[in-house]
This record gives C-alpha cells, structure tokens and sequence, in this order.
C-alpha cells in the first residue's frame, strides 16, 4: 500500500512539473498571488479546503494551511504636489455632449466608471457609442461582451457608425479571460457589459453572487488604474432603481452614472452620484433614435415647450442639483378617494409629499386626507430638493381648487412642518435661468435675489401662497354640458 502511495505521488509530481513548464498566460501571472489555501505535506497536492484525507495520495491529516510569502515590494517615497503630472488625469470626450458635462469633460485615463440603469434603458448603447467615438479618433477600443454575442455587438455598432477598424469584441462572461485581454490589449476604452454577469470559476458563489461582483470589480479596476485605461461597467438596477450588487461597488469605482427615463420615449436623463474627476449631482438631458444618442441642446427651454396651455395642477419650478439651473414642469392631480387615501409621487420624493399634504391639512384649510393625490415631476427628471416643496404644494391646491395658473409663474422655496416657507439656495441663479425661458412671475420667501424682469410675489406662509394662487390663477373655463350629459 505504502508503495502504491509513493508511486501515486510520484505522478502528481510529474504531472505538477509538467504544467510548471509550459508558457503561462497573462491570466496565470496575475493569478500567482491567489494559491490553493491548503497543501499535503506528503505528496505537496494543493487542495481548496481542508479534508481528513488528501484527494491526490490518500494521506490522512496532512493537509496543511499554505502561508503565502510575502514579495519585495519598492519603498514607496513621497512627490511633491507640484512635480505630479496633472495631464494623465485629463479627461477624454464621449462624443455625447451632455454626457461629457455630467461627466467634466468625459472620461479619465485610468478611471473605473459604472453606468447604471433599468433593461432597455440604453446603457449598452451609450458606452458602444463611447468605444465608437474612441475609434473614430485612432484609438482602439474592446467591449467584453458577457450578455451578448459578438455578432449582435457588430449589428449594433454599425447601426451607430463604427469605423472598419479600431473596435475589439470579446464575447465571454469569464472573468479570467477578460483579465487576460485587458493585460494585453492596446484599447485606451474597455467597457464590461456587464459586471454583473462576470464570474471567476475559482469562486464559487453563483454568477451577480455579492463574491462575484465584488472580486471582478476589483480586479478589473486594478489593471485599468495599472495601465491607463478608461474602464466602463455597466450595472443593473433593482425594481427600487437601487443599484444591484454588493454596496461595495459603488466604493470601487470612481464615478456612478445613473441613465432614467420610460425606455417606451425616446427622452434620457443622465445623472452622476459619485464623481471623483468633478462635481456630482450634474443632470444632462439626451434623446435615444436608432442612431444612438443625441444631447438636448437647451434642456430647460425643451422641457418648457412640452408644457402645453395653462392647466389645473401645473406649476413650474427650477432645479439646482448641478451647475447648471434646469427649469422642470411639476404637476399635480387630486381626486376623491375611494378607499384608502393614496400618496402617488413620480420622480418626486413621496415622504415629502405625504408631509406637504399634512401642512396643507393642518395650516391651509383644505381637506386633503380624503382625496387622492398623484405629483410627479416631468420630462423623466427627479426633483428631490426641498427647493421644490412651494411648487409641489402650489400644484396641489390648483389641482384640488381646478384652477390653472398663469404659465409664466413658477415657484420656489422650503415649506417646512409649521407652513413656513424658507429660501432656497442659488435663488438669484434660478430665477435668471428661469427668465430666460419666460418665467417672469416668481412666487418665493423673502430673501431671494430677484435678477432683472423678474416680478416676485413674496410669501412667507403656506396661507400667503393660498392668496398668490388666487391672484396668478386664470378660472378654468369648460363648456357647459348639454342635457344628454354630452359637453358641446
């Protein structure tokens, strides 16, 4: 038996031998680093977990736990700040202009960047969009393929223009694999479609398993910050419109973009919550077509013109998340409650709205917590800021009293839980953008700059608004029905 034993480690031995021989792969120099985590001392087995008995020789309890060495690594020695060289962190345009303002100024040599976004959203098409325009420049760029097949990927590229040359296409959901080509590709752009699809066979935890994202995310960044690459994930989104996977994700990377709308229109909104190259929270406003995307020219003045005649349950107002003042309809219906009493918020935050109807109940006179109230924000833009709260109240009673106010007012301003209404900041900033769209009637709280054309109504409680509704509404006019019940 002792024999049998010897010769069967002999054999392993050979066999070790022989794959120590032959060429390693890219993939296998960066794996060095991650050996088994037990060996046999009998027969030197490696082995991914302890056992009573070695798999390879059948020796019992000589499986020991493998302590890696530690390399030499170079003394590391402080630069000063005025010898680093601030040009590799330059960033490259997209070639989708209101993508490259979210993104000041586009991509950065060496960045990791996670779009996010529901299915059908158009994330896919936005980073293929990038690689093309890093093509048409010279470049060379590689999509890792792990949902898609490479013909699909092909179809799609040339739907939006790809040059002959200048685009590779891997199409795998390995994760060894894809380390393998990013450490020998010359591609300036990488994009991983998607990163929740990658897996790594030496884990095993299933495929969008927390292990699985976590360790291909790491792993990937690593070797784009190593060799300058402009690396793009694309991340799913729960139901929520949280993005799926490990919280650690967001962590890893250097910039989040989130891309929203109703995939039924063609109308995009692209947001960043993480930016490490420039500020976040900027909003840029795009449109999808079957040649990709295309940026707004004019976001507010778009937006406005969708607005159609003055209406009950309609009021403007302007967003200043970002460095640029976007002027967004919000509208409002309120009808009888059945059952129930619900609480309806799109793109607005619904904890605000159910606070703001209880102010209107408790400071405003009106009977809200029998009807059903429906707000949201249009044109696909979230507006969460308490900056919005006056309008979304305004918007309320109008709908609840059916009358429209004038289209040229909007409002402005904090209701807080006592029908105090407070200043925004950047209020000077926001009227100005608003009358450059013909907005010149503001409703807001005293102490807001009023930039030039602009006629402001001051209101310091929600009663006050109660009478500037009154003042700025035009009463609705409908014909009057004819005894079948029928209007005219």
């Amino acid at each position: 038996m002792s024999g049998d034993r010897r010769v069967t480690a002999a054999a392993a031995s050979v066999a070790r031998t022989v794959r120590s021989a032959a060429t390693p792969s890219p993939y296998d120099a960066l794996m060095t680093a991650r050996q088994a985590p037990y060996r046999c001392t009998a027969c030197q087995a490696d082995a991914l977990r302890w056992a009573g008995q070695c798999s390879t020789c059948g020796a019992w309890n000589s499986l020991e736990e493998v302590v890696a060495e530690q390399e030499t690594a170079a003394v590391l020695t402080p630069q000063a700040l005025s010898a680093i060289d601030r040009g590799a962190t330059t960033p490259v345009p997209t070639g989708v202009t209101e993508v490259d303002r979210v993104l000041a100024g586009g991509l950065v040599p060496g960045s990791v960047t996670l779009v996010a976004g529901a299915p059908g959203i158009g994330k896919s098409t936005l980073c293929l969009q990038a690689a093309v325009v890093a093509a048409a420049r010279g470049e060379v760029a590689l999509i890792v393929a792990a949902e898609e097949s490479a013909p699909q990927v092909a179809g799609r590229a040339a739907r939006l223009g790809a040059p002959a040359t200048g685009i590779e296409v891997l199409a795998t959901a390995s994760l060894p694999d894809a380390l393998a080509a990013m450490l020998t590709t010359a591609a300036s752009v990488v994009v991983v479609d998607s990163i929740s699809t990658m897996a790594d066979p030496m884990i095993k935890s299933p495929s969008g398993g927390v292990a699985q994202v976590r360790a291909a995310a790491e792993r990937l960044a690593h070797i784009a910050h190593a060799r300058g690459i402009a690396l793009i994930l694309v991340g799913h989104v729960t139901k929520e419109g949280d993005l799926a996977g490990p919280r650690a994700l967001e962590h890893l990377v250097d910039t989040v973009m989130h891309i929203e709308g109703d995939r039924h229109h063609e109308r995009r909104v692209v947001s960043t919550t993480k930016h490490r190259f420039g500020p976040a929270g900027e909003v840029g406003l795009l449109t999808m077509d079957a040649d990709g995307f295309r940026s707004v020219a004019d976001p507010s003045a778009a937006l406005m013109a969708e607005r159609g005649p003055a209406l009950p349950g309609s009021v403007a107002t302007v967003l200043a998340e970002g460095a640029r003042p976007l002027v967004v309809e919000i509208q409002a219906l309120v009808t009888p409650a059945v059952a129930s009493p619900a609480r309806v918020a799109q793109s607005v935050s619904a904890t605000r709205l159910r606070q703001l109807a209880a102010v209107l109940d408790a400071h405003g006179g009106l009977d809200l917590g029998r009807h059903d109230l429906f707000v949201a924000c249009s044109g696909a833009v979230r507006a969460t800021e308490p900056a919005v709260d006056l309008a979304v109240v305004a918007a309320l009673v109008s709908a609840y009293q059916d009358v429209a106010l004038d289209p040229r007012v909007l409002c402005l301003g904090e209701v807080g839980l006592t029908g105090a209404i407070r200043p925004p900041s950047s209020g000077g900033r926001r009227l100005a953008e608003a009358a450059r769209v013909g907005l010149d009637w503001a409703v807001v709280p005293p102490g807001v700059e009023i930039p030039p054309g602009v006629r402001a109504i001051e209101v310091t409680t929600v009663r006050d608004l109660l009478g500037a509704i009154e003042r700025l509404s035009i009463r609705r006019r409908m014909p009057a029905p004819d005894r079948s019940g029928q209007p005219f």
